[in-house]
């Protein structure tokens, strides 16, 4: 028989392409999540993925003790009863599991983050992509598109790459039409699937300078772990991954509301 859950803390990453939520119980043990897209109604996405966490926890709204939202529509979540910027809590999250200095990496659906920290967890510095969506999720999604193949499918075909096609350009359209080329020339489609993740490591390189340790987070890394191992080779920098990547900033949302619990 397990025992009775009696006080849960709850975080929430609305992200413009998914949403994201961790319980976590008064010891910081993840006992609950839920990812989804977010869709066009984050305070419906937002209730959705909380009630589906809260169940994997085995808790109910009533033991929430605290809720704090973070991310693109961290504003809209009704229930939440505080927010904290996505860069202080993917730094929290990070922290949490790797309790060193570090850069962290994390590249999501709609943007990039570089974020450095000491080994105290404060917060060094931080570069953000936000006015163009090369080297993000949606990139590779469009270039799945004009390659005819599922966004799954990806990691594998990179994976068995034995003549990696570089791209020259980061530009989202002007990759599309590179990457129609390299069709038209015969290039095996695991050799251009690698090449773009390439690109996609390359604009992140070009953010910022990157420490000895770094940590990768966000979906792009959750689906896609073959850009780890790139990574790796490229810097020679020791790179850590938690084990589940996309949830980081909706962990460190949920911290926060611990700390924020109200006597």
């Amino acid at each position: 028989m397990t025992d009775k859950i009696e006080a849960v803390f709850v975080g929430i990453d609305v992200g413009a392409s998914r949403t994201k939520v961790s319980v976590l119980d008064a010891e910081k043990n993840l006992l609950g999540h839920a990812v989804r897209k977010s869709g066009t109604d984050f305070s419906e996405t937002a209730e959705i993925c909380l009630e589906s966490s809260l169940e994997m926890a085995g808790a109910s709204k009533k033991d929430v003790v605290n809720c704090i939202s973070t991310g693109y529509g961290r504003k809209n979540v009704p229930f939440s009863r505080d927010t904290k910027t996505e860069i202080g809590c993917h730094a929290k999250g990070c922290y949490h599991y790797f309790p060193i200095s570090m850069t962290i990496i994390d590249i999501g659906g709609q943007d990039n983050k570089v974020i450095k920290l000491d080994d105290r967890g404060r917060r060094v510095s931080f570069k953000m992509n936000r006015k163009c969506a090369a080297g993000t999720g949606a990139f590779l999604e469009e270039m799945a598109a004009r390659l005819d193949i599922h966004l799954e499918e990806m990691d594998s075909l990179a994976r068995v790459s034995e003549n990696m096609v570089e791209l020259g350009s980061y530009c989202t359209v002007f990759s599309g039409t590179e990457v129609l080329e390299k069709i038209r020339q015969g290039k095996k489609v695991p050799d251009i699937v690698k090449g773009l993740f390439y690109s996609v490591i390359k604009r992140v390189l070009e953010m910022d300078t990157l420490t000895d340790r770094v940590v990768m987070t966000g979906g792009v890394v959750a689906h896609n772990t073959y850009l780890v191992k790139m990574v790796q080779e490229i810097t020679k920098s020791e790179v850590l991954v938690p084990e589940y990547p996309q949830l980081t900033g909706a962990v460190g949302a949920a911290l926060f509301a611990m700390e924020g619990e109200k006597p």
